[in-house]
């Protein structure tokens, strides 16, 4: 499967791509299936209820992540790219009051959150951690036919064939299905892309663009598209330091970055600022982003909503402090980044239900500390080295969100991902590129680690700082 930058970028809705965007996205290809099919179990009638069972970690903080709602919203055929935001919550109340759903192209169906909306807090499905399982009935109860999906991450689903699929592919295997599929750099690994980058004499992101235009047909397009992506997370940005007031969710968690920004401006013009500051105006950028994220607005995943902050506060800071910025230090900042993203995901993962919160702002600050390394004119060994040396340092991370929202510690914890990843850029270039710890160990030292870690801290909310809150 070609991970291509549009994959690990994607515009969608708050505050979760697992439990919110990834729900959402599988209820949707179940609609397709149930267009596609007219009988699949042999007597059953025409499709008259839907249901969907949760599991595991979308069972344990679905409701502090919108599941529900994705759910709801999913059935009626709505997705996380186009959705209007500011319609979901009522788009959500005519659905629980008609207790009924209805889809483009299908028949108004039956669906009463109370009792076709089941959270199972009994054993995960054995594919993944986010696991769910839609069904079909006729009008006389009939089972019509179901599926199973896993939310792995990032808003990508994968049925139950996908998943077993994917589970027995080789890192090689990928290498050979991209070689074969015509892509001009099929790196699987980070040694891999190491040797191609040599043998070819291109960048990282020179390498990922040849990539993504064999999959989009043109620079232009690949252009115009990451244009995009980026004005999405600057608008973003923009929006969250705006805004003011108490997320949602019950936590009474106030809204900061606004005051922060207008603290930081006023001290910039009276030129009152702190050279520690610039971690303040990092850490703000990415606030921005998780506190819109908390109230359901509109993000990029990068490569997960939950660590959505740390790619555009990085990329912000470049482009608003640093020297020498430009479009194209932008450009290659955004390839780079997808580059390290996309290996990270296929050879471990970015689900903080699988690994915990080393998965998610932990390949963030990789993946930014690669893009900003790249932006200078990192070497593609300086590059690798810097996406190495901010994972390394997020080892271990557990997500442990307090009371199954995206925003304790999420919120300031995307903050310090981007001040890491700034640190780990600038330290790899002032090396020449050696180390001794290769990306690709690093990756697996976190597979093994998420493997390992015990599944109350998988983003279950069932331990660490989620069971340590005093209640005042």
């Amino acid at each position: 499967m070609f991970l291509s930058v549009f994959d690990i970028f994607k515009v969608g809705v708050g505050p979760s791509s697992s439990h919110t965007m990834g729900p959402m996205v599988a209820a949707g290809r179940f609609l397709d299936v149930m267009r596609e099919s007219k009988a699949p179990i042999p007597g059953a009638g025409p499709a008259h209820r839907v249901s969907c069972t949760l599991y595991g970690s979308l069972a344990w903080t679905g409701k502090g992540h919108a599941t529900d709602r994705a759910v709801l919203l999913g059935f009626d055929g709505h997705l996380p790219a186009t959705i209007d935001a500011d319609r979901m919550d009522e788009i959500d109340a005519r659905i629980r009051r008609d207790r009924a759903v209805a889809p483009e192209g299908l028949p108004k169906l039956q669906f009463d959150p109370e009792s076709d909306l089941v959270f199972d807090f009994g054993p995960p499905l054995p594919g993944h951690a986010n696991g769910m399982v839609f069904r079909c009935f006729d009008a006389d109860n009939n089972l019509r036919f179901e599926e199973t999906y896993y939310s792995v991450g990032g808003g990508f689903v994968t049925s139950e064939r996908e998943q077993t699929a994917a589970d027995a592919e080789t890192p090689d295997r990928h290498h050979q299905d991209l070689k074969q599929a015509g892509f001009p750099h099929p790196f699987a690994t980070a040694a891999d892309m190491l040797r191609m980058g040599e043998s070819a004499g291109l960048t990282i992101a020179e390498m990922k663009l040849a990539n993504e235009v064999m999959a989009s047909g043109s620079p232009e397009t690949v252009y115009r598209r990451l244009q995009a992506i980026q004005d999405a997370m600057h608008q973003c940005i923009d929006r969250g330091l705006r805004e003011d007031g108490i997320l949602p969710g019950g936590l009474n968690v106030k809204r900061r970055a606004k005051a922060i920004h207008d603290k930081l401006e006023a001290e910039r013009g009276l030129n009152l600022t702190q050279p520690h500051a610039i971690n303040d105006w990092l850490i703000v950028y990415a606030m921005a982003v998780n506190e819109e994220n908390a109230v359901g607005g509109r993000v990029v995943t990068s490569p997960t909503n939950g660590a959505a902050g740390v790619v555009p506060a990085v990329l912000r800071y470049y482009r608003e402090h640093c020297i020498g910025a430009s479009a194209d230090g932008g450009t290659t900042f955004m390839l780079t980044a997808a580059a390290i993203g996309g290996l990270i995901k296929h050879n471990a993962s970015i689900s903080g239900a699988e690994v915990g919160c080393q998965g998610e702002v932990g390949s963030a600050s990789a993946m930014a500390a690669a893009g900003l390394c790249a932006a200078f004119g990192g070497t593609n060994a300086q590059i690798e080295n810097a996406a190495e040396i901010a994972l390394e340092h997020h080892l271990g991370m557990t997500c442990d969100p307090v009371g199954g929202l995206v925003q304790i510690p999420c919120i300031e914890r995307n903050g310090l991902g981007a001040i890491k990843a700034v640190a780990a850029a600038s330290l790899a270039l002032r090396g020449d590129g050696t180390h001794i710890m290769p990306l690709d160990n690093c990756i697996e030292a976190m597979r093994q680690t998420g493997v390992d870690m015990n599944a109350k801290y998988k983003e279950t909310s069932q331990g660490g700082l989620a069971v340590n809150l005093p209640e005042c």
